[in-house]
């Protein structure tokens, strides 16, 4: 008997392109996409195979009726479309931030919950054969009682004054800036491994001023770079910096320290085989290289970042979902993973303008 291919509708096609190998890999049917530019949407469905292409959300919804719902939009979109994705049947995986505010967030915790789907977060940089093993390794106890964790996020995307500004400038598509953007994933591989945020300082920063989103004709109003200093559950203390406008790299780090060792991650773009992350543990005055027990995925892939992502990062977690929906329990990353995340992101952006700590909402 052949077994069921679930159907999949993306919703969002900037990074949301990076689904289509994922869930295609995992054996799923992907059989809408949606973006207003549909001749571009177009052109990406020809290049994967898609039958159908909308310019409204609410029409593919209605007329596609996808069983898995990818959504990829600016943040201010979210609610709306997961509610009503939820209230039509379907399983749902969104990009992070998930939502606007840790309110909204709830709310579509809330209706993934009335309707009995399954819900998930894009956590996507938990899959690194890095990542997994020092998640592994300090579960198991190997650092002890921790310390303190130091995490950055550089990116050089908007490092150029000259390069052209996108949604991700305007608050009120966006949420937040280069938090929302790249420090989630920090706090999320924090909460993941290490515990949850109590209370948050911050600091943040517009790099320019004066290069605002398309069609907003005031300056911009999310940050370019960020610094948040956080205190955990635990009492470890944590120190975040994530920044898009950052010359000259493209990589991302987390160092932790306890009572019997530490560990130091790396993932830099500009390495060969990037999607493995690079690991180093020990005890002592010299960290060595760590080899991960688990293997990186078998699917590698050159050239196209976008696709490289998917089969690589993408595809472990669209695997989570897949046996979430098969077996009716919930998979991590969560929804309410991203909605925890969201409330440290509400956190840092109240202890940004009040320049004050902050409580984060339990």
């Amino acid at each position: 008997m052949t077994q069921h291919a679930p159907t999949v509708g993306i919703i969002g096609l900037g990074f949301g392109r990076a689904h289509i190998p994922a869930f295609q890999v995992n054996g799923c049917r992907v059989v809408a996409l949606c973006q207003r530019d549909q001749p571009s949407a177009k052109a990406v469905a020809d290049r994967y195979g898609v039958e159908h292409v909308f310019g409204r959300w609410e029409d593919m919804l209605e007329t596609a009726k996808p069983e898995i719902v990818v959504i990829a939009t600016p943040p201010h979109l979210h609610r709306a479309i997961a509610v009503r994705a939820f209230g039509a049947g379907a399983h749902v995986l969104c990009e992070k931030p998930i939502a606007m505010t840790r309110t909204d967030a709830e709310a579509m915790v809330d209706a993934a919950r009335r309707t009995g789907r399954v819900a998930m977060t894009c956590f996507n940089w938990r899959f690194t054969a890095a990542m997994q093993e020092l998640h592994a390794r300090v579960t198991e106890g190997s650092l002890g009682r921790v310390f303190h964790l130091a995490l950055r996020w550089l990116g050089s995307r908007w490092a150029d004054e000259q390069a052209p500004a996108t949604w991700r400038m305007d608050r009120a598509q966006a949420g937040h800036g280069a938090m929302g953007d790249m420090g989630v994933h920090l706090v999320d591989m924090v909460r993941w491994t290490f515990g949850e945020f109590t209370r948050v300082a911050a600091h943040a920063r517009i790099a320019y001023p004066f290069r605002s989103a398309p069609g907003v004709t005031r300056p911009p109003d999310t940050e370019d770079y960020c610094t948040v200093v956080g205190e955990l559950t635990s009492g470890a203390q944590v120190t975040l910096t994530a920044s898009r406008a950052a010359h000259g790299v493209n990589e991302h780090t987390l160092e932790a320290f306890g009572t019997r060792g530490a560990v130091s991650y790396r993932v830099s773009r500009e390495r060969a085989r990037w999607w493995e992350g690079e690991l180093r543990a020990g005890a002592g005055a010299a960290l060595t290289p760590v080899t991960p027990r688990t293997p990186p995925p078998t699917v590698a892939a050159d050239g196209d970042p976008l696709d490289v992502t998917g089969r690589t990062l993408i595809a472990p977690l669209v695997g989570h979902l897949l046996e979430g929906i098969r077996t009716g329990t919930t998979p991590s990353p969560s929804l309410a993973d991203g909605m925890r995340a969201q409330a440290v992101l509400d956190a840092t952006l109240e202890a940004a303008a009040r320049g004050a700590w902050v409580e984060v909402a339990r």
